[in-house]
């Protein structure tokens, strides 16, 4: 891993708490954005901040000073969104460090809080809203984003991401998807990227973090293929990683294995959603997601080769969507 990261290096994006505390009506109650954004680590609020004597519109995420390793991960995804330039990730208006205060801000999608659709998990089980060619698209994003992050050259480091999930993805009102919680990623030299990482502690999401991961602390790319295989499932079966209610079939992970290996995926996936699939385009998006949850993580594919694979479940799935409309013009 690489070593801490050099706090002068970032006094340009420092913001002054009293601008923070204008910008969200001093962390006012009815700031704080909507529940599915909050979680142990940090709550987040919306807020207007005067910035380079333009006003812009913000998400204040809070961070939670008392977990355990706040300060490093603080400085860590700071000095990694600082550098990271891609249309599929958050991007990184500054922060606060002030009277013990650890303030990240990032900017609004859209421009406007209020327009900003929120993060994918909310739309999940909504097949008109979250068409299939909707969700596709946000799969090659988030593929892309996540490519980006391991292996392009254009910066000098690689990022493990270790949080994703449909909560960390934010949707803009064209649907576009944005990654985002990089608290708890790990930045590595590129010269290592092909390496394992061993960790003090395990960041673990429930229900979507690499079981090998879990069992062995050691964290690598192919940890981010599991996490990013059940946000596909959630997007192919229209559930969420846990399931509500259902303690004998708790996790989406080991219900879609399941069913896949049955040949019974459709029974899980909603009617809605599944009437508007190109089969095609289905076997290929299904099969990713479950090469991504293998057991072996040196078998689960390289997220170069998943962008690929999607972006041609994408095509067939438009394929298939001009051929239908065009059946009902020529009928």
């Amino acid at each position: 891993m690489m070593s801490s990261v050099n706090h002068e290096d970032f006094a340009h994006l420092k913001i002054p708490l009293e601008s923070i505390l204008s910008a969200t009506n001093n962390f006012a109650k009815e700031k704080i954005m909507y529940t599915d954004y909050i979680d142990d680590f940090e709550k987040r609020y919306r807020g207007q901040l005067l910035w380079s004597e333009e006003m812009i519109y913000v998400i204040v995420r809070r961070l939670v000073k008392e977990q355990d390793g706040v300060e490093q991960q603080f400085w860590m995804e700071i000095s990694m969104l600082s550098s990271l330039n891609h249309k599929n990730l958050v991007s990184l208006v500054g922060f606060c460090d002030e009277n013990d205060e650890k303030i990240i801000v990032i900017k609004s999608l859209d421009g406007l809080t209020w327009l900003t659709r929120g993060s994918l998990n909310r739309y999940l089980g909504n097949p008109i809203l979250l068409t299939w060619v909707r969700r596709l698209e946000i799969s090659v994003g988030i593929a892309q984003a996540l490519s980006y992050i391991h292996y392009d050259d254009s910066h000098n480091f690689s990022v493990i991401h270790r949080n994703i999930d449909s909560l960390s993805i934010q949707l803009n009102k064209d649907w576009e998807p944005k990654l985002g919680g990089f608290i708890r990623s790990v930045k590595i030299k590129v010269s290592e990227r092909h390496n394992s990482f061993n960790t003090d502690k395990v960041w673990s999401t429930d229900g979507y973090t690499d079981p090998t991961y879990i069992e062995t602390k050691s964290v690598n790319h192919k940890s981010d293929m599991y996490s990013f295989g059940i946000v596909m499932f959630e997007l192919l079966c229209g559930r969420k990683a846990v399931i509500e209610g259902d303690q004998d079939n708790k996790y989406l992970a080991s219900v879609a294995v399941a069913h896949y290996r049955e040949k019974k995926l459709n029974e899980i996936i909603d009617s809605g959603l599944w009437n508007q699939m190109d089969f095609q385009s289905f076997d290929t998006f299904a099969e990713i997601a479950y090469e991504c949850l293998n057991e072996e993580r040196s078998q689960r594919p390289n997220i170069d080769e998943i962008v690929a694979r999607l972006e041609k479940a994408l095509e067939l799935q438009l394929e298939h969507v001009r051929r239908f409309f065009s059946s009902i013009i020529l009928s």
